[in-house]
């Protein structure tokens, strides 16, 4: 929310879920959040990128499955741009879709795209899920993969379509066996998919540690941080779990792939002085993607 209020992307959605802070930041924190908000920038960039080549690949004839997606707004961001999938599915716990929900029936702008996509019979909506034609939101345990193809076959999950799963921030909170458990269930369901993970890498030197501790600090446990030791641990996990082939970048080689002269306005947004700081974050973070393709797309 910070980011998109300062300008680094466009996001005229993320207003109806987060609320701007009002308090007036102390200049240290404003460096440590420029370093975050380009950091994000790179995520939200790295991570379309990857996206919209799997939408134009299969000509949006395919599904979307974001894991975990809180309050993510990448559907309406689609919708915008006319690349909305045959069905755009989110998961989360029950109560981080109640709030959700709670948002989007109270906000005209959310629930409007909503009610333009859909089609065929009323749409559906209560406290823990939303089932229109396009767009779903379920409240599942992504810790049990029977429960969550259950609850998505119910919303119309079609198995035969060209699936793309995108976990966030997401599989690092699952132990090793868990996220490994979800993974195979994905490549073993869908003949045609792909998976796209954004979270942390290098987990094992000082910095990373540093990472660590401070989130420890504040009650948050890493559950699966032994597979974010490398990027070869990264690509590995997912060729062990029946995906055909996988790749990994840090962020900083997705920064660098990014279109420089937009680079160059974020960077002109706000002092960076923080340089070094934000290349070792940079680091510590990674897009991994892998894919299991019977007919070659």
């Amino acid at each position: 929310r910070f980011a998109v209020s300062v300008g680094y992307w466009k996001d005229p959605y993320i207003q109806h879920f987060v609320r701007q802070a009002k308090e007036r930041k102390a200049p240290e924190i404003n460096r440590g959040n420029s370093v975050c908000a380009a950091g994000y920038y790179a995520r939200v960039h790295g991570v379309s990128y990857l996206i919209k080549a799997f939408l134009q690949k299969t000509q949006c004839n395919s599904q979307i499955v974001n894991l975990g997606a809180g309050m993510d707004t990448l559907f309406w961001r689609l919708k915008d741009e006319n690349l909305l999938p045959r069905k755009y599915f989110e998961v989360d716990f029950p109560m981080i879709v109640a709030r959700k929900i709670h948002n989007i029936k109270s906000k005209p702008p959310l629930s409007k795209p909503i009610m333009e996509s859909h089609s065929g019979d009323s749409l559906l909506i209560d406290s823990h899920s939303l089932d229109s034609s396009r767009y779903s939101i379920v409240g599942a345990d992504l810790r049990s993969s029977s429960d969550l193809e259950e609850k998505l076959r119910k919303h119309s999950l079609d198995i035969h379509l060209p699936t793309l799963l995108v976990a966030e921030c997401v599989l690092v909170y699952m132990t090793p066996q868990q996220s490994a458990s979800l993974l195979k269930w994905a490549a073993s369901t869908f003949p045609v998919a792909m998976v796209i993970n954004y979270e942390q890498v290098n987990m094992r030197d000082r910095f990373g540690q540093i990472m660590i501790e401070n989130l420890q600090r504040r009650h948050c446990n890493l559950a699966g941080v032994e597979l974010c030791s490398s990027l070869d641990s990264q690509r590995e996990r997912l060729l062990g779990s029946g995906w055909d082939n996988a790749h990994a970048v840090d962020m900083m080689k997705v920064y660098s792939f990014l279109p420089q002269a937009d680079v160059k306005r974020i960077e002109a947004l706000e002092f960076l002085d923080e340089k070094e700081l934000f290349e070792q974050l940079m680091q510590h973070y990674c897009i991994c993607w892998a894919s299991k393709d019977s007919s070659n797309l």
